[in-house]
């Protein structure tokens, strides 16, 4: 389990929380306004900081009072509106900015909200800039610094982000190949990738099959996305579509339908991608960058084609830093966040999607026949609500369990049990050979946490 680094705001993936309640208010919000304006203004020039969000209810609130903070502190503020989360990241490179903002709870229900942030750079920021951050909203030391007149900053609205990002998107397709006569089912979560990822498709020469596509504020992530790729699965079987794309609210990661209607996650992709690139001799140092979630089968699956695996913490941004680190071009997750480096500086679910339509088209082959390259250990992930996260070595029932299901286990499996970074939520993760065992050792820990640390 990664620790916080004493962060008391940021988790895994920048703040989280119920929209207008703290840390999620509009006081907090605007705050980290004028923290993230005075860290990024280094010069006495004109300065600016790009804000996207998604489509729930609260980004009203949070951008108008984000942008109010920024502006106080003499720094411009770029409006781009709903848009995925990587789009953001594309367009403060693309608009040279100093900084993005993305407001966006990501896969959690409309009622929760986040704010999370992209260097010049179009990365996450490191955790000691997140600090610093942190610090100038508790300790005051910014209070005083109040531009006036003509310095104090200006807002402004980017009427074309939609399209920047839709161009850039499609550049990443070969241009050898088009998606003619081929039908795609697309589930936009009702989020904020509900008018581009349709247009992207279809320009490409997809038949689109649009699914959650319009948002209301409340409807992001229910019953739909990547987290409920059911609806999807049928469409695609009902309508015989080639395959279904489900992203998720911030569309930074996708979960892929076959045209049985079978779901391929995050770690079948990574494969059929190492797979591509190793043939192509353009996976750098022939590895790839996973975390400790992903299934074992990858490791083996890629050690067989001739590569080798790396892993991680939990959470996109330590995949990015390994890569960064070890200059690697391949990485992501099992919930579908998948990381191209060559292309794009975070993980981007259109572009995972259409990396594995040009393998379609390309190959001549389903996605239930590429999919084929990685076989999956047997794993059970089991989620428990949680009042608190405390550390497990402080659980003694929890510790007895762990160490009977490895004991259990012979070392012919693994277990890993952590918190989550953005909800109250203990995941427990079993591998092994027999799937009836291993769901049943997972069941135990989850009993434990319920005795000791349960929530009703």
């Amino acid at each position: 389990m990664s620790g916080n680094g004493g962060r008391r705001l940021f988790g895994t993936d920048g703040i989280r929380g119920v929209a207008n309640v703290d840390p999620m208010t509009a006081e907090i919000a605007l705050g980290l306004g004028r923290a993230v304006a005075h860290v990024f203004r280094r010069s006495r020039r004109r300065h600016k900081i790009l804000i996207g969000k998604d489509t729930r209810l609260s980004g009203y609130m949070l951008e108008q009072a984000m942008a109010s903070g920024i502006c106080s502190m003499g720094v411009d503020v770029l409006l781009v509106g709903p848009l995925p989360t990587p789009g953001i990241a594309f367009l403060t490179r693309n608009l040279r900015a100093d900084a993005g903002v993305v407001i966006s709870g990501s896969h959690n229900p409309f009622q929760d909200n986040g704010i999370k942030f992209f260097a010049a750079t179009g990365f996450k920021l490191p955790d000691d800039v997140e600090l610093e951050i942190e610090r100038l909203l508790s300790d005051n030391s910014i209070a005083q610094l109040r531009p006036t007149a003509t310095e104090i900053g200006k807002a402004f609205r980017v009427d074309d982000a939609v399209g920047r990002y839709n161009v850039f998107v499609k550049n990443t397709f070969p241009r050898h190949l088009t998606l003619d006569g081929l039908r795609v089912a697309v589930d936009c979560a009702n989020g904020s990738a509900y008018r581009v990822a349709p247009e992207v498709l279809s320009e490409l020469g997809a038949s689109v099959v649009p699914l959650a596509v319009d948002p209301d504020g409340e409807n992001i992530n229910r019953d739909c996305g990547a987290l409920h790729p059911e609806v999807l699965a049928r469409t695609v079987v009902e309508s015989r579509c080639h395959l279904g794309i489900a992203l998720d609210g911030d569309a930074d990661r996708a979960i892929l339908v076959d045209e049985t209607g079978s779901v391929v996650d995050g770690d079948e992709v990574l494969t059929m991608a190492a797979a591509e690139m190793l043939k192509q001799g353009t996976l750098a140092k022939k590895t790839v960058v996973a975390t400790v979630m992903s299934n074992l089968g990858l490791d083996l699956a890629i050690e067989a084609l001739g590569g080798r695996t790396v892993r991680t913490a939990v959470g996109d941004r330590y995949v990015v830093e390994e890569m960064l680190r070890g200059r690697y071009n391949l990485g992501g997750e099992q919930s579908g966040h998948v990381l191209f480096l060559d292309q794009t500086t975070t993980g981007d679910g259109l572009i995972t999607a259409l990396f594995v339509l040009a393998l379609v088209v390309e190959r001549g082959r389903t996605l239930s026949e590429l999919r084929r390259v990685m076989q999956r250990t047997p794993q059970v992930l089991l989620n428990v609500r949680v009042s608190e996260k405390r550390e497990i070595a402080e659980l003694p029932l929890v510790r007895q369990a762990i160490r009977a299901a490895e004991s259990a286990l012979e070392r012919r499996g693994r277990v890993l049990v952590r918190y989550s970074g953005t909800e109250t939520l203990a995941r427990v993760m079993i591998e092994g050979e027999n799937t009836d065992q291993i769901r049943r050792l997972a069941e135990d820990i989850v009993s434990a946490f319920q005795s000791e640390i349960g929530v009703d």
